[in-house]
């Protein structure tokens, strides 16, 4: 019998474990293997800010699985196909960056879950539903059960219904993301800024009093306060990001050399 992919990100997050994921710009499959070959439980991909293509986002799901890494798309903000498209990829998750308000927390689940919990469109015939050979009744719930739904709290203004939005079933991860609240409250990267450490507490604390998992953007420096604080899910480095300092650090390195040997000479 044929069943849909089981989510090592949900399993991990059940069993009250951390989950560390990437973030992945590059539209190359192979750099998805590559985090995958070096133990990243998930990767991030991105069709909010980068050009992706819904041929190459397929592709890298597929380099995903191959090391049984999962793979969550953030989705760009539209209509009720844009958040599915990447779960019948077979995406493990989807991330719905800006949420604003309950009202809008409670589509999103309509639009994503199968019944009894939503009304998301039925298919089944892509690689999710491993091309209609999974049983339909297995197909719907082990989707339900194996997928998760990230939300961002991005913006101050979705924290006055908080409480509410983390009680919204089927909802899996509530996701504070430091860049663009630093933004929002016009404080841009001031990261120690009082109000982006209250809220970066309170949207822990109150997903877990919830039942949510907790997720945000972090690094190494600051990774056990987040744990500390309640963060299960831990987005840490970016492809971008690793390949600059890589790069900079040869072309400084290789132009002191270089200095060095036209002084010697």
């Amino acid at each position: 019998m044929m069943h849909v992919y089981k989510s090592n990100v949900l399993k991990k997050l059940r069993n009250g474990e951390i989950v560390i994921s990437g973030k992945l710009n590059l539209n190359d499959p192979r750099a998805v293997e590559i985090a995958g070959m070096c133990g990243y439980d998930c990767i991030w991909l991105d069709l909010e800010h980068v050009p992706n293509d819904w041929q190459t986002i397929e592709g890298q799901i597929r380099a995903a699985k191959l090391h049984g890494m999962d793979t969550v798309v953030r989705v760009s903000k539209g209509c009720y196909s844009d958040l599915v498209r990447p779960l019948e990829a077979d995406a493990t998750g989807i991330m719905i960056p800006h949420l604003m308000d309950l009202s809008e927390a409670q589509s999103i689940v309509r639009q994503t879950r199968f019944q009894p919990v939503g009304r998301r469109p039925l298919d089944g015939g892509n690689i999710d539903g491993a091309f209609c050979m999974v049983d339909l009744k297995t197909y719907l719930s082990e989707s339900n059960e194996q997928k998760f739904v990230i939300v961002q709290i991005e913006d101050p203004e979705p924290l006055n219904e908080l409480d509410d939005i983390c009680q919204v079933a089927g909802i899996d991860i509530v996701l504070f993301g430091p860049g663009d609240f630093s933004h929002s409250i016009g404080a841009p990267g001031e990261f120690d800024h009082p109000a982006i450490v209250d809220a970066r507490k309170r949207v822990a604390a109150t997903a877990v009093k919830y039942g949510k998992f907790a997720g945000t953007v972090g690094t190494l420096g600051n990774l056990r306060e987040l744990v500390e604080m309640g963060y299960q899910f831990i987005n840490i480095g970016a492809d971008v990001i690793g390949l600059a300092d890589y790069f900079k650090n040869i072309t400084t390195s290789a132009e002191k050399i270089i200095r060095d040997i036209t002084t010697i000479k």
